[in-house]
């Protein structure tokens, strides 16, 4: 069962400068940032109350963050949501015939465990689940 809205992923070209934006814009500054070295991503979280914005930036050409900023350019990537219980999720949503990139959940950003819904069968967004790693 899903909890709630964990994060949205925003893909950006320059951390530096993205981090310097969304500061200002929030009014708090990154709480945490982190390398997905099998991502090949830096990531960089803001929180204002009970919301999350994780900033995504390419580490290397062949992430799909590069792809996806190659593709689509800066913006929205992914939505996240939290769930207790990622194996019990990822068996409902495939008998509910939802197709995951990856169906074995990996270590993400945030101390969390992650799997992605294929945006094939999500209307075109990347859907995240995160359960936290206790």
């Amino acid at each position: 069962m899903v909890n709630k809205i964990e994060h949205i992923g925003i893909a950006v070209k320059n951390m530096d400068d993205a981090n310097i934006l969304f500061e200002k814009m929030l009014g708090v500054p990154s709480y945490k940032m982190e390398a997905v070295e099998s991502e090949g991503v830096l990531t960089s979280f803001f929180q204002t109350g009970n919301n999350k914005i994780e900033l995504l930036v390419a580490t290397n050409p062949e992430s799909p963050i590069a792809k996806f900023l190659e593709k689509k350019g800066e913006g929205i990537h992914h939505i996240a949501f939290d769930v207790d219980d990622i194996e019990a999720e990822i068996s409902r949503l495939k008998n509910e015939g939802f197709v995951l990139i990856n169906e074995v959940p990996k270590k993400g950003a945030d101390n969390k465990l992650v799997v992605f819904l294929h945006p094939k069968n999500t209307n075109g967004v990347l859907v995240e689940l995160c359960q936290e790693i206790n």
